[in-house]
């Protein structure tokens, strides 16, 4: 299909994670993305609204979240219209939430989506250029509308990361943009690596990683759900004729029927005419402590240090003091540790067990703990 300067572009930025890896900052009604882990002094949610920004209007930009934290989002700095922020009625991964986007998108333009194009990306990534990050996403958009596929960003790694999935592209450049920014054909998608499979991945040059960041005409998304995973396709358009009821009550009963499964499992892995956009902007996935380091400056030692904590023959370490001069938060021969200490809360875990994190939190609430 060709381009259509009248289509109509929407944003979607999927914020529904409860950040239980950046405990005890991050709790169940402040989780991370409400949190002003940037650079900005935003949170993280608005920052990610922001970068849509130039290419769509705040007024379509939606955001979705848990039914638990739409009052928290709509009082935040996201700066989108309160109807804009759409509460899942339970948790169901990528897939559902995309599914229960696009039935609220097409329940209310109407039509079967063929002029809309659905941009879609996380509150939980950092990403500091936002010149690059334009560039990438015009071409994504443009490329959904030319060629009726569904398109992803990947980018070029910088490391192997383990923590990451990836994709791998074949065959010459489908279309050439500035700079770094090209656009490919998808040969597969894969899983979160292991270190030697990584390290495979980054040598060939073949392989990217999967940002989770996804455009496409609606149309197009609810015609490939038909062909991959009818189920799933039957279900959008139930949940399009609840919404367009008003019936909450049926919405959530369709909603809670969904698998809890990613969309990258669920469709892009089975998906026709599947592109990504080939990207080398500086990006992180913000999933626990560690990724600090990667956004924030470090002083000579390589330590990280907020809140104006004393770090003595300290290395590598990550010491986040969020209450401020209240509290005197003083660490002395650590190495490769976090330490976060809160008005009700202390942590204190290595950097390679910051995953186990989550851990901490799921006893606290077997307790019956009021600091989650």
């Amino acid at each position: 299909m060709a381009s259509d300067s009248s289509a109509v572009h929407v944003g979607v930025v999927m914020a529904g994670g409860s950040g239980e890896r950046f405990w005890p900052l991050s709790r169940g009604l402040r989780p991370k993305q409400l949190l002003p882990l940037g650079r900005s002094g935003e949170t993280m949610l608005a920052e990610a609204v922001s970068r849509l920004a130039p290419l769509v209007p705040r007024e379509r930009v939606f955001v979705i979240t848990n039914r638990m934290l739409v009052d928290a989002v709509r009082a935040s700095d996201a700066a989108i219209p309160e109807a804009n922020v759409i509460g899942e009625p339970c948790r169901r991964n990528t897939a559902g939430a995309l599914i229960y986007m696009a039935a609220q998108i097409l329940a209310r333009h109407g039509g079967d989506g063929s002029d809309l194009v659905m941009t879609a990306i996380s509150a939980d990534h950092l990403i500091p250029d936002r010149e690059a990050f334009t560039a990438a996403l015009s071409m994504a958009q443009r490329a959904a509308e030319r060629h009726d596929g569904l398109v992803t960003i990947g980018l070029v790694p910088t490391r192997p990361e383990t923590g990451y999935g990836y994709i791998r592209t074949g065959g010459a450049a489908v279309e050439r943009g500035a700079g770094d920014v090209d656009l490919f054909r998808v040969d597969a998608f894969h899983e979160k690596p292991s270190r030697e499979r990584a390290e495979e991945f980054v040598r060939s040059g073949a392989y990217y990683w999967n940002t989770g960041m996804f455009v496409w005409r609606v149309s197009r998304f609810v015609s490939e759900l038909h062909r991959v995973r009818p189920d799933l396709a039957e279900a959008l358009r139930a949940l399009r004729g609840a919404i367009e009821a008003d019936d909450e009550a049926e919405a959530t009963r369709i909603f809670e029927g969904l698998e809890n499964v990613s969309i990258d499992f669920a469709l892009m892995e089975h998906a026709q005419d599947v592109y990504m956009v080939r990207a080398a902007f500086a990006w992180e996935d913000v999933g626990s402590w560690p990724a600090l380091e990667r956004t924030r400056g470090a002083d000579a030692a390589g330590n990280v240090l907020e809140g104006d904590p004393v770090a003595i023959d300290c290395k590598d370490c990550i010491v986040y003091n969020a209450v401020g001069e209240r509290v005197a938060v003083g660490v002395i021969g650590l190495e490769g540790v976090v330490v976060v200490v809160t008005d009700d809360a202390v942590l204190a875990v290595p950097k390679d067990r910051a995953q186990d994190v989550r851990r901490v939190v799921e006893e606290l609430r077997e307790r019956g703990a009021h600091q989650i």
